[in-house]
């Protein structure tokens, strides 16, 4: 008798570990075996519906894997969506150790994948305080950017900080000074933190990206987006940045910094001003990057946007000292 053929069934994510994370959980929920599936991944402007930000699920994989996977979803191979989800299923079905067989097919060719990304993982001192982790940043070449940029932008503030803001990455004049936010972009912040009872010296002050991504263009250096190679590499000095102040508040600054934190699924202009809980606090919000302000076409477009800033920090400073007497009974 001739085997039935295999239907395929095609899974469309955004190029970012957190999208393939939560259609493979999806896809164990229902039982889908890896060789049914072809994924693809969404380009340009295409339409890729948004991962659904549930329950996890019931499957339990060694954090080992999720700490492999989310450094191979950097892997410029287009077959690292099918291999790390042929490893979840076998992690799930067949060896719950399978990891530890650096012989088998898929975990050889998975391991030598994670070495071939660069990140800035090696550089970042374990338990180290704010000034250790600046001083080791220093030196850092975990992606390309830094062979461009003038000097490594670290965060300012400190450990004793309650709330933290995250912005996308260093600009021009950040570049040039080694401090973030000391630009035009910078200068917005300022006059939005002081219009809401903030200052400088309360906040931990840091970027997603800590090199200056640019096209040069003459004497002028413009702006470019730093790319998900770019902030994966980057993320351990986040994270690490943030499991040393462990703010009672967190605030992303625009679209990037808000991905980078919440997943590709997060949309910026809808969830603004919106509390969700990550790994550092339960009192994680986003709102506009200040460039945005500075980037709209008149006069109205810029006090508009910079009205939703000045709203969205408000409320951050209301959940602050909410999150003080809370915490003072």
């Amino acid at each position: 008798m001739t085997p039935a053929p295999v239907t395929t069934r095609q899974v469309r994510i955004e190029p970012r570990f957190e999208s393939w994370q939560s259609a493979a959980r999806e896809l164990l929920r229902e039982g889908v075996p890896p060789e049914t599936i072809e994924w693809l991944e969404a380009t340009g402007g295409e339409f890729c519906p948004a991962p659904v930000m549930g329950e996890p699920g019931v499957h339990r994989v060694p954090r080992r894997f999720v700490e492999i996977a989310r450094q191979v979803a950097g892997h410029p191979s287009a077959g690292r969506w099918a291999l790390l989800y042929r490893v979840l299923w076998r992690v799930v079905h067949e060896d719950h150790d399978l990891l530890r067989l650096e012989t088998d097919a898929d975990i050889s060719v998975l391991v030598a994948m994670e070495k071939a990304v660069r990140s800035a993982a090696p550089f970042v001192p374990p338990e180290a305080s704010l000034e250790e982790l600046r001083q080791a940043a220093r030196i850092c070449t975990g992606c390309d950017l830094h062979r461009a940029a003038t000097q490594t932008v670290f965060g300012q503030g400190s450990e004793a900080s309650r709330i933290a803001l995250v912005g996308e990455q260093p600009g021009d004049q950040e570049d040039v000074q080694g401090l973030p936010f000391v630009g035009p972009a910078g200068q917005v912040l300022d006059r939005a933190l002081g219009e809401v009872g903030l200052r400088r010296e309360e906040i931990y002050l840091t970027n997603v990206v800590k090199h200056f991504k640019f096209i040069p263009t003459g004497k002028r250096r413009l702006h470019a987006t730093p790319q998900e190679p770019e902030i994966l590499a980057c993320r351990p000095w986040l994270e690490a940045e943030l499991q040393a102040v462990r703010p009672e508040v967190l605030v992303c600054l625009g679209a990037t910094a808000s991905r980078a934190v919440f997943g590709p699924a997060f949309r910026l202009m809808k969830q603004r001003g919106l509390f969700l809980a990550t790994r550092w606090t339960a009192r994680s919000m986003a709102t506009l990057h200040p460039s945005a302000v500075l980037r709209a076409p008149d006069e109205e477009g810029q006090e508009r946007l910079y009205g939703l800033l000045k709203q969205d920090l408000t409320t951050a400073v209301a959940e602050l000292g909410r999150a003080g007497r809370s915490a003072g009974g």
